[in-house]
């Protein structure tokens, strides 16, 4: 291409390649206007066969251009560092296949960029920009950071992405704050080396999935705070070593999941001072080392089958977890109770692990036949399953003292009037109640009437209370 065939904007861009100089076309009237024009055919020349200068360093770098026609470097190989700010493109640009030294598109405006197993060596700068059609980077290598801080892009396609980073491969941070997007997000199979970083963005996609991340791999954090999604985020079998922060978020998914995070690895999940969730909350066979949870948040329905966590935080009394475990589509699973005992016993809070060991044998008669939860009323109510043993000496020392009152007021007739010890209205009520140790007192007596009928009910009594200590007790001391 010859210089004479430029305009003299694309003069000027071209004359400053070679040396990498900053063409600055914003103070050349609006922004649609020809003296602000480039062609995107000038652009690919330059950075395919651009005049060079010996000891200088060629680069593309233009602000506030209107570039018209494709920009197509497929499968091309720029080492020039390119950047093209504050411009407008007629057409999307297309960069599949491409290896760049460093692309830097920032506060422009696109109609969409088709980039799709790109290779850049150093970063992608989308930051502020407005994409109004959907951003293809599916499979792309990426040396440095994606930035793509306070940009907007939608789509008209509801059916299709709106950014398409599944496979991606970024050596560093991936930066999204405050990122606003109309649609669906891909990032499955992404590897991000660094951080994800998703603070302050909107994500709308009502109905429909709004992220995709599953088998996403994280090398730090995913940061989340004040995060406002309408949609669904899926990050089923994700691995995320560090903390994924979603503090003060807002998420919303009405009659469907808003947040699945099942079967990942993760470092610290923070899930507080934020809203109520809205939708299902998805946990199942994840592994987390530290839940920092706050029970306000939580949806109608959580799902936690085969949660595995070490420390759950913020430390709350038992009565304020336990609703938790309950809002698992009315299924019991008794791992959920034993992570939370587990979880209690770590900070040396051995009453609240009780109560919840208690409410795991409450939640587990409701599954049994009526015998068995007729047997299960019973020990409950006499020893609490072994978690509240006080109760077997009330109801000892109740029935103790009813019947040491009957039988005093009435003594019972002696068998062998000549033989019988003394009558002990107390001794006598205990031979009743305790069926293996004898005072001497039951053998030599026998009362008539009602106070036979009452002798009866306490030697019923007794062994029932008996079996439901052994029982509790037994169940107390397998679990130590």
């Amino acid at each position: 291409m010859e210089i004479d065939d430029l305009t003299p904007a694309e003069q000027r861009v071209w004359r400053a390649f070679a040396t990498g100089t900053t063409v600055d076309l914003r103070d050349l009237g609006e922004q649609d206007g020809p003296e602000r024009t480039v062609r995107a055919v000038v652009l690919r020349a330059l950075l395919l066969n651009g005049p060079r200068v010996a000891g200088e360093v060629a680069a593309l770098k233009v602000l506030g251009a209107r570039v018209t026609g494709v920009l197509d470097l497929s499968y091309a190989v720029v080492d020039s560092v390119t950047r093209l700010g504050f411009c407008r493109f007629e057409e999307a640009p297309r960069l599949a296949g491409a290896q760049l030294g460093y692309l830097n598109l920032r506060d422009s405006v696109l109609p969409g960029l088709k980039a799709a197993r790109t290779r850049i060596d150093g970063s992608l700068r989308l930051t502020s920009c407005r994409i109004d059609g959907p951003v293809y980077l599916g499979g792309a290598q990426i040396s440095g950071g994606l930035f793509l801080d306070d940009a907007e892009i939608g789509g008209a396609d509801p059916a299709e992405p709106v950014l398409q980073l599944n496979q991606v491969t970024v050596d560093d941070d991936l930066c999204a704050r405050g990122l606003r997007a109309r649609g669906r997000i891909r990032l499955d199979g992404a590897t991000v080396a660094g951080s994800l970083d998703l603070q302050d963005a909107e994500l709308s996609n009502p109905g429909g999935h709004v992220l995709d991340a599953e088998s996403l791999d994280v090398g730090a954090n995913l940061l989340g705070r004040r995060l406002r999604t309408q949609g669904r985020i899926d990050l089923r079998g994700s691995r995320i070593p560090g903390r994924v922060d979603l503090m003060q978020t807002t998420l919303s998914n009405p009659g469907d999941t808003a947040l699945r995070a099942s079967s990942c690895v993760i470092g610290e999940l923070w899930l507080r001072a934020g809203d109520p969730v809205v939708g299902r909350l998805n946990l199942r066979r994840a592994e987390i080392n530290q839940l920092h949870l706050a029970p306000e948040m939580l949806p109608d329905q959580v799902r936690l089958l085969d949660l595995t966590y070490t420390f759950l935080t913020p430390h709350e009394p038992a009565e304020r977890r336990l609703p938790m475990l309950e809002r698992d589509d009315d299924a019991f699973d008794p791992h959920a109770y034993e992570q939370l005992t587990a979880a209690y016993r770590r900070v040396g809070d051995d009453r609240a692990a009780r109560l919840v060991q208690l409410a795991k044998q409450r939640r587990h008669r409701g599954t049994l036949p009526w015998y068995g939860r007729l047997w299960g009323h019973l020990q409950d109510a006499t020893v609490g399953y072994g978690f509240r043993p006080l109760r077997a000496a009330v109801w000892l020392l109740s029935l103790l003292a009813v019947g040491s009152a009957a039988f005093a007021h009435q003594h019972p007739r002696a068998l062998k009037a000549s033989e019988a010890p003394e009558f002990d209205p107390v001794f006598y009520t205990l031979d009743l109640l305790l069926p293996v140790i004898s005072f001497g007192q039951e053998s030599a007596f026998a009362p008539s009437g009602g106070y036979r009928t009452l002798s009866y009910v306490l030697i019923v009594t007794g062994w029932i209370l008996a079996t439901t200590v052994v029982a509790g007790v037994t169940r107390s001391v397998s679990r130590q």
